[in-house]
């Protein structure tokens, strides 16, 4: 049920077109010696991840949103529930958005062309 999905892909660094292959080279986000390099394309369908240039631009605002998001979250929960200062929410947030900053690159840069590269389900079978 959950493979035929776009958080499919986006969660399991895969192919947005086939759900096969990897879309970036390493197996996971914090590998910095391979940190950003993607597969120009991918090595079962052949789909190309490697658009025009200034493509993955628009992945900012998707990393713009998901740090929002988190920003959000974490002031409901520091600032509204627990009652801490405004302060240690922003330190926590500040050092919370630096250690997540790896993850958010990957997910921004694969919800981005997910949004344009369409699920092909039979490729799968």
């Amino acid at each position: 049920m959950f493979k035929d999905t776009k958080l499919y892909s986006i969660l399991t660094n895969k192919c947005p077109h086939c759900h096969k292959g990897q879309f970036f080279k390493s197996k996971h986000p914090y590998d910095f010696s391979h940190f950003g390099k993607m597969n120009s394309e991918c090595s079962v369908c052949g789909e190309g991840f490697e658009r025009e240039s200034g493509y993955y631009l628009g992945a900012m605002y998707v990393s713009y949103a998901l740090n929002i998001g988190l920003g959000i979250g974490l002031f409901f929960l520091m600032v509204m529930l627990l009652k801490l200062d405004t302060l240690a929410f922003l330190f926590t947030f500040l050092g919370t958005v630096l250690i997540l900053f790896p993850l958010n690159f990957w997910l921004s840069r694969l919800i981005w062309i997910n949004f344009f590269v369409k699920y092909n389900k039979k490729l799968n079978k």
